[in-house]
């Protein structure tokens, strides 16, 4: 493993200890601070800490049950240890609050492409890319999609769409298996490829939101 990629991740190790600090004396001095428990939640989630992500979740929907945005995260933390459809009543709820939230519609439709439901995955896509043609994420789970389907070309075409409006989390494009086939499609391989050559470090990929 390259050093600088040791380094990248111990310094984002390091941020997310300092994040959960920060906001834990935030709810000490604040016990009803919902943006406190809401961006420590989210830093539990990065570091991997899903059940302790899912309980801050819970205690922002205490303080504010009809908070759109954090039904969306605790959703995504459900879907990141399987709970299916916990994640999917989430980013419902998400979507009945806030028609217009773009990420409740993406994250939903990715969440079942993961359970295989197709159909209704690509309907919350397209959705998701109705309210906001330019959700970098949301483009970038219609080339899952496609990949996922094996349709090597419209995948890129996709994908391409999201890399030119900023989407740039190579290690998570290296690794997922909504990828895998089409990983040694020409296409594919030239758009890692491309990359690969001039921008090195790695990134994340986060769905999740912090409060300003």
């Amino acid at each position: 493993m390259p050093h600088h990629y040791i380094f990248y991740i111990m310094t984002k190790l390091w941020k997310y200890d300092f994040d959960i600090a920060k906001y834990t004396k935030a709810i000490e001095l604040n016990p009803n601070d919902i943006r406190a428990y809401n961006n420590r939640a989210i830093a539990y989630f990065k570091k991997g800490g899903y059940d302790l992500a899912i309980s801050d979740f819970n205690r922002v929907i205490e303080l504010n049950p009809a908070y759109d945005l954090v039904y969306v995260n605790r959703g995504s933390a459900y879907q990141a240890i399987g709970h299916y459809d916990n994640a999917i009543a989430d980013f419902t709820t998400a979507a009945g609050l806030n028609p217009k939230n773009s990420m409740a519609y993406n994250n939903r439709g990715f969440c079942y492409l993961l359970m295989g439901n197709l159909n209704e995955a690509e309907k919350d896509i397209g959705k998701a890319l109705e309210i906001s043609q330019w959700n970098l994420y949301a483009l970038n789970s219609m080339a899952e999609l496609c990949a996922v389907k094996n349709i090597p070309e419209d995948a890129c075409k996709w994908l391409r769409k999201a890399i030119d409006n900023g989407f740039n989390h190579w290690s998570y494009l290296k690794t997922s298996k909504t990828y895998d086939n089409i990983r040694n499609s020409p296409c594919f391989i030239e758009i890692i490829s491309r990359h690969d050559s001039s921008h090195p470090a790695p990134a994340a990929a986060p769905r999740n939101r912090e409060l300003p």
